[in-house]
């Protein structure tokens, strides 16, 4: 049997009081019924969830690996060149328009499908990594981590003018200020893990955002993780790229928070298949890397990561 040849890429629509939006589900061909991981993919500004898929290659990988793919499509009536409003202050809480939707379709999906609730993951590009943020700062007992590609930090901005200025010049939680407090997160739940890609030539977001977002998360994980053990990764080269990666871990070794910065990558999926928008083939695979991230067991001193991620690594550098 060909890899995906009996998957199934179905079409989906949720409506609530906030509203309604369609979505994509891609279901593996070696799904059963078993509980399985779910990722949600928050497309970017002009792509759909096909394209978004195509380029990130995930569903490829959900073939591999054997976890489902939900992809929500923002309407062109919410946005004429279907960003995700992450600047809108309106979508910037627990209850807003968009975050709820979002919560609402991964629900939808977890409700007709067999998903594993633990492990319920969300990621993005761009508009769509800026929107994945909000999901993972409002909603911890819903997505236990986010992977965020050339994203905005939380709430960066509250309106349209803002967000420019915040995409060229980096928001006002830039490096070095102090995050803001997440009121609207659920209590008592540890923050979500979370893993950042930023191309270090990225014209379109400033790449200090990518920083951002990273103290964001360390400054919510230490008050109940404590301090974390920083550990840089210098002059890793994929595909032709070299990167720097960080990985902070916590007393245990587990990881908590990877930055990955793409030395000379712009406004592109890291990794990705020029058949999709906004990819950039050379570089570290970005997909690969956040599933690993996701999927990987947080047992082990040194945090090894679990054989599906192994085998899914060794599958990507033979590619």
């Amino acid at each position: 049997m060909k890899l995906g040849e009996s998957a199934r890429f179905v079409e989906r629509n949720y409506a609530s009081d906030a509203g309604n939006r369609d979505y994509k589900v891609y279901i593996p061909a070696n799904y059963r019924g078993s509980p399985v991981p779910l990722i949600v993919m928050l497309h970017g500004c002009t792509q759909t969830p096909d394209d978004f898929a195509t380029g990130t290659g995930m569903n490829e990988l959900a073939d591999r690996q054997g976890f489902l793919v939900a992809y929500p499509a923002q309407s062109v009536a919410a946005n004429g060149l279907r960003c995700w409003n992450w600047f809108n202050a309106r979508n910037q809480d627990r209850a807003g328009e968009e975050p709820a939707l979002i919560a609402g379709i991964t629900r939808q999906v977890a409700t007709e499908f067999a998903i594993d609730e633990e492990r319920i993951f969300i990621a993005g590009l761009s508009a769509g990594a800026a929107m994945a943020v909000i999901l993972g700062a409002t909603y911890p007992d819903l997505f236990s981590a986010a992977g965020v590609h050339s994203g905005l930090p939380f709430r960066a901005a509250r309106n349209v003018t803002s967000a420019l200025a915040a995409m060229r010049r980096g928001g006002p939680i830039a490096a070095g200020s102090t995050a803001h407090p997440t009121t609207e997160s659920i209590s008592g739940l540890d923050p979500i893990r979370t893993i950042v890609f930023h191309g270090d030539e990225d014209p379109t977001v400033e790449p200090v955002n990518g920083l951002a977002i990273v103290e964001q998360a360390l400054a919510r994980a230490a008050p109940r993780l404590g301090p974390l053990q920083k550990t840089i990764r210098e002059r890793g080269i994929a595909n032709g790229r070299q990167f720097t990666a960080t990985t902070y871990r916590d007393s245990k070794a587990r990881p908590v928070v990877e930055h990955w910065v793409v030395h000379g990558a712009g406004h592109a999926w890291s990794g990705g298949s020029s058949k999709g928008s906004y990819t950039d083939e050379r570089g570290p695979h970005a997909s690969a890397e956040m599933v690993r991230f996701f999927l990987q067991r947080r047992a082990g001193r040194l945090g090894v990561l679990a054989s599906m991620g192994r085998a899914l690594l060794q599958w990507v550098r033979t590619k």
